[in-house]
C-alpha cells in the first residue's frame, strides 16, 4: 500500500488569481516575440501575431470541452489517460514535464539578465539558482501564498504594456510614422509566403504558456478555468500584435537584432526615455520571474496526477502541513539545477527543449480532444469545438513545429537528447512488474555458491511484485453485457498492475441485479484466471458519498475504481467522484 494521501478539494482560486498564475508565463511572450517575429516576418510581423492569435481562439474551445468533461489535473496527461492508456498519456506527460522545466530555467536566466542590466557584476548563474529556490519554497507553502505573488506580477506587468503602448502612441502622434514608412517599404525575402510561413512559427512562442492553467484546474474555483482561457486569449491578441506594430513604428528593421533581447526597454527609450526602459526591464525580470512560479504549481499537479495513478514512485505523494506536495516540487527544483549546470545556461539549448515539447503538448491535447469526441461522446461536457476547429488547429502547431525545425534544425537533437531519458525513465516505471520479473529470474539462475544471497533477493523482490498486484481495483456496473464487462477486464489487465477486482453493482434490493450478471462474471473468470474477479452487491444509490464511503470501507483509493462512461442524464461531474475514471 502507498503511503496516506490527503486529497485536495475542488475549487479555491478565483478568476484574477487563476489568470495571474498562468497569465504570467503566457504575457510575458510579449518580451520577446516581437523581435522574434519582426526577424523572420519582417513587416508583416503583425499580421503573423495576429494568425498565432487565432490558432489560440481555436485551442480555447479545444482546452474547454477536454477539461470541462475531464476537469482533472495533468492537461494533456488527463486527456489521453481517459481516452487511451497510460503508455500514451506518459508520453504527453513528458513532453509537458519538458516544457515546463525549460520555461522555468528559461525565465529564471532570461530576468537575471534583465538585472544584470542594473548590477553589472551580479553573477547570472548563481542568480538563478537562488530565484528558482526561492518560488520553490514560495510553491511549497501553498497555492494561495503563490497567486498573491502571482497577482502583484500580473497586475505590474499589464500596467508597464499599457503604459509603453499609451507613451509610445504619443511619440508616433508627435514625430510622424516616417519609421514605419520606412519599415513598410523595406522588401521581404522570399515574398509574403515565406515570411508569414516562418513568422508564424517563430510567433507560436508567444502562446507558451496557455496550456497550464488545465495542469491546476482541480484548485480553481468552479467555472473559473475557461474564464482564464479567455483572458489569456485576450491579452495575447491585443498585446503581442499591439507591441509588433509599435516597433515597427519605433524601431528601423535592421536595428531589431541588435536590440532582440530587450526590444521592448528599447522601445520604451525611443518613446519615453531612460524612466521607461528601466520600468520595463524591471516588469521584465518580474514577469519572468512569474512564469517560473507558473511552472513550480502547473507542474506540482502534473506529477501529483501521475504519482497518483503510479506512473511515478508514490514516495512522492508525501505532504506538508500546508497540504502541499512538497517533495515534487524539491525533486522538480533540483531537475532544473541538474539542467541549468548541464546547459550552463545556453538559452539556445533550453530553447530546444522548450520549442519542440511545447508545441507537441499542444498537438497532443488537440488530439485528446478528438479521442474524447469519439470515444466518449456520450461523457457530458459544457461546450463543444467543432470538428473543423479542431483539425485546422492541430494543423497549424504541427505547421509551427515544422517551421521551428527548418529554422533551427538543431533543435530535434536537443530535444530527443532531454526527452528520451525522461520517457525511459516513466517507461521503466509502467514496466516495473516486468522487470522485476526479469530480475527474479537472473536472480534465480545464479550458481548454488551465492545461493542464501539469491535467495534472499528473491524473496525481496517477490515481496514486492505481490504488493503491487495486491491492489485491488474496483469497477462499477450497472448491468453492462458480457462485451463490456469485458472491456473493463482487458483494460484492467493491460494498464494496471493487479490481480484483483471487485465487481460492484448498486441498487435498492438484490432482485434488482439483472439475472445474468453472475453468470458473465463467472465466464470471465474463467477466461482470466490470473485475475481474481469478486462480485459485491451494495445496498443504496450511485453516488459520490457512496464513492468516498466504500473507498474507505475497502481501503481502496478512488483512483482506483472504474466505471463506463455516463450518459448526459448522469446527476455528477467527474471531479465530484474524486479521481474515478473512465475505462469503456
Amino acid at each position: 500500500m502507498s503511503e496516506h494521501v490527503t486529497e485536495h478539494k475542488h475549487g479555491g482560486l478565483g478568476e484574477l488569481p487563476a489568470t495571474a498564475i498562468c497569465g504570467n508565463d503566457i504575457t510575458s511572450s510579449c518580451l520577446y516575440v516581437s523581435a522574434l517575429a519582426i526577424t523572420f516576418a519582417g513587416k508583416y510581423a503583425w499580421l503573423s501575431l495576429l494568425m498565432v492569435a487565432a490558432v489560440l481562439f481555436l485551442f480555447r474551445k479545444i482546452y474547454g470541452e477536454v477539461v470541462g468533461a475531464l476537469p482533472l489535473n495533468g492537461g494533456a496527461y488527463n486527456a489521453l489517460l481517459n481516452t487511451t492508456s497510460k503508455r500514451v498519456a506518459s508520453l504527453a506527460a513528458c513532453l509537458t514535464l519538458l516544457s515546463y522545466m525549460a520555461t522555468a530555467v528559461i525565465s529564471g536566466l532570461e530576468a537575471m539578465h534583465y538585472v544584470e542590466q542594473f548590477w553589472h557584476d551580479m553573477p547570472v548563474l548563481a542568480a538563478t539558482c537562488v530565484l528558482l529556490a526561492a518560488f520553490a519554497l514560495l510553491t511549497s507553502m501553498g497555492i494561495g501564498e503563490s497567486s498573491t505573488v502571482a497577482i502583484g506580477i500580473f497586475v505590474l506587468h499589464m500596467a508597464s504594456l499599457a503604459l509603453l503602448a499609451l507613451v509610445a502612441g504619443i511619440y508616433i502622434a508627435v514625430h510622424g510614422l516616417e519609421v514605419l514608412r520606412f519599415n513598410m517599404a523595406l522588401p521581404v525575402e522570399g515574398g509574403i509566403g515565406r515570411a508569414l510561413f516562418f513568422g508564424f512559427a517563430a510567433s507560436m512562442l508567444g502562446i507558451s504558456g496557455f496550456e497550464s492553467s488545465s495542469n491546476f484546474v482541480e484548485e480553481q474555483a468552479e467555472g473559473v478555468f475557461p474564464k482564464t482561457l479567455r483572458n489569456m486569449w485576450i491579452a495575447v491578441s491585443v498585446f503581442n500584435p499591439l507591441m509588433a506594430i509599435l516597433a515597427l513604428a519605433l524601431v528601423r528593421i535592421p536595428d531589431v537584432e541588435t536590440h532582440q533581447t530587450a526590444l521592448l526597454a528599447h522601445m520604451g527609450s525611443v518613446a519615453g526615455g531612460s524612466w521607461l526602459a528601466h520600468l520595463i526591464s524591471i516588469d521584465a525580470s518580474l514577469v519572468l520571474s512569474g512564469a517560473v512560479l507558473t511552472s513550480f504549481v502547473g507542474v506540482s499537479g502534473l506529477l501529483r496526477r501521475m504519482t497518483l495513478d503510479r506512473v511515478l514512485p508514490q514516495f512522492l505523494l508525501k505532504v506538508n502541513r500546508r497540504g502541499t506536495s512538497h517533495r515534487i516540487i524539491i525533486a522538480f527544483f533540483l531537475l532544473c539545477l541538474s539542467v541549468l549546470w548541464i546547459t550552463k545556461g545556453n538559452v539556445f539549448t533550453l530553447a530546444g527543449v522548450y520549442t519542440i515539447s511545447f508545441l507537441a503538448v499542444m498537438s497532443l491535447f488537440g488530439i485528446g480532444n478528438i479521442l474524447l469526441k469519439v470515444r466518449r461522446a456520450r461523457l457530458p461536457r459544457p461546450e463543444r469545438a467543432s470538428w473543423p476547429a479542431v483539425l485546422v488547429a492541430i494543423a497549424a502547431v504541427v505547421t509551427g513545429i515544422a517551421g521551428n525545425l527548418l529554422l533551427n534544425p538543431e533543435y530535434a537533437k536537443i530535444f530527443f537528447a532531454y526527452f528520451v531519458p525522461a520517457l525511459l525513465i516513466v517507461m521503466i516505471m509502467l514496466g516495473r512488474i516486468g522487470i522485476l520479473k526479469t530480475v527474479l529470474f537472473f536472480m534465480r539462475s545464479i550458481s548454488d555458491a551465492v545461493a542464501r544471497f539469491t535467495g534472499k533477493v528473491s524473496t525481496t523482490v517477490v515481496g514486492k511484485i505481490e504488493a503491487i498486484n495486491s491492489q485491488q481495483m474496483v469497477f462499477f456496473t450497472r448491468g453492462d453485457d458480457l462485451a463490456t464487462l469485458n472491456q473493463a477486464m482487458l483494460y484492467v489487465r493491460n494498464n494496471e498492475h493487479t490481480d484483483r477486482v471487485k465487481v460492484v453493482f448498486v441498487g435498492e434490493d438484490e432482485s434488482s441485479v439483472p439475472d445474468r450478471l453472475e453468470k458473465d462474471l463467472a465466464v470471465l473468470d474463467e477466461v482470466y484466471p490470473r485475475i481474481d474477479i469478486e462480485f459485491v452487491f451494495v445496498h443504496g444509490k450511485f453516488s459520490p458519498e457512496l464513492v468516498r464511503q466504500l473507498s474507505d470501507e475497502w481501503d481502496i483509493p478512488m483512483n482506483f475504481m472504474f466505471i463506463g462512461a455516463p450518459s448526459d442524464h448522469f446527476m455528477y461531474g467527474l471531479a465530484e467522484l474524486g479521481g474515478v475514471r473512465l475505462i469503456v
